[in-house]
C-alpha cells in the first residue's frame, strides 16, 4: 500500500480527522498525537476533529487539544474555538435533538433485550444526539457478523447507524460526517472546489467511507487494514503505523512537503 504523500498534498490547509483509533490508539492518547496536532497549528494548517464521540468528550477535545473545531456525534453539532472560548452550534435545535434521541434510545434498548451481553456505551449520558452501543471499547470486540445484525435492526427503525472500531453510533437526522464537514467548511468561505483541493481527511474505520469517497486526498492509519476487504471506498494513502502514531507519521510527511515548497 502506498504510504508516501506526493506533491498534490502541498496545498492542504485543512486537516479533518477521526478521533478514536486515528488520533488515539488502544484506548490511550499518544503524546505523538498532541505534538503532531500542535505542529499543524503552528504551521497555520487548521485541524477539525470529525468524530462519533460523545458531546462530553468533544468538549474536552475542543477545550484542551490543539484543534480549531470538533464536529461531534458524527456531525450533530459543532464545537468551535473563538476569541471568547468554545461555542456550540447545531442545525437542529438541541431540545428537538434530545427528544428524538430519547425516542431512539428506547427503541434500541428494546433491540438489546435480545443481546444481554451487549450494552450502551458508558458515555451515553454525555451524548446530545446519538445512541451508542459498545462493540469494543470496554469489552471484547464483537464479532463483525453480530455488528452487522444489530446495524440492520437499527436501520429498520429508519435511523442512521454506522460502526466504528469501538461503537455502533445511531441517530435520527440528516447529518453525517460528510454533510456536516462540507457545511462547516462552506461556512468558513470555502467553495466545493476549495474543499476538494485544500482539505484532507484521516480515518481508520468503516464509518469513514463517506469521507474517503468524497475527498481525493485521504489517509488511513495502518489499522484501516483490518477493514480493507469490507471498504467500498478506500483512502488514497495508508500509513505504516497505527492510530495516533500513524497520524504523527502523516503529519511529518505533510509538513515536509510544505517545507519543500
Amino acid at each position: 500500500m502506498d504510504n508516501t504523500l506526493s506533491k498534490e498534498w502541498k496545498n492542504i490547509e485543512w486537516v479533518l480527522t477521526d478521533v478514536d483509533d486515528t488520533l488515539t490508539w488502544q484506548g490511550q492518547l499518544p503524546p505523538e498525537t498532541l505534538v503532531a496536532l500542535q505542529s499543524l497549528q503552528q504551521r497555520g494548517i487548521k485541524v477539525v476533529a470529525v468524530t462519533g464521540a460523545c458531546a462530553g468528550w468533544c468538549d474536552h477535545i475542543a477545550q484542551l487539544w490543539p484543534v480549531n473545531a470538533v464536529l461531534g456525534e458524527n456531525g450533530a453539532f459543532v464545537l468551535e474555538k473563538g476569541a471568547k472560548g468554545v461555542s456550540l452550534s447545531s442545525s437542529v435545535p438541541l431540545q428537538e435533538m434530545r427528544a428524538r434521541q430519547a425516542e431512539l434510545k428506547t427503541q434500541i434498548e428494546q433491540i438489546l433485550l435480545n443481546y444481554p451481553d451487549i450494552n450502551l456505551t458508558l458515555d451515553q449520558a454525555y451524548r446530545l444526539c446519538e445512541v451508542a452501543i459498545d462493540i469494543g471499547q470496554n469489552r471484547e470486540p464483537l464479532d463483525s457478523a453480530l455488528v452487522e445484525e444489530i446495524l440492520t435492526k437499527i436501520h429498520q427503525l429508519d435511523a442512521h447507524a454506522t460502526a466504528s472500531s469501538i461503537h455502533i453510533n445511531a441517530w435520527y437526522g440528516e447529518h453525517s460526517k460528510r454533510n456536516s464537514s462540507f457545511a462547516f467548511l462552506q461556512s468558513k468561505g470555502l467553495t466545493e472546489k476549495d474543499i476538494l483541493e485544500r482539505c484532507c481527511y484521516v480515518g481508520d474505520s468503516l464509518n469513514d467511507q463517506q469521507m474517503f469517497e468524497t475527498l481525493p486526498l485521504t489517509v488511513g492509519v495502518k489499522n484501516i487494514e483490518h477493514y480493507w476487504d469490507k471498504l467500498t471506498h478506500k483512502p488514497s494513502k495508508v500509513m505504516s503505523q497505527p492510530g495516533g502514531f500513524g497520524f504523527a507519521e502523516f503529519t511529518h510527511q505533510l509538513l515536509e512537503i510544505t517545507d519543500k515548497e
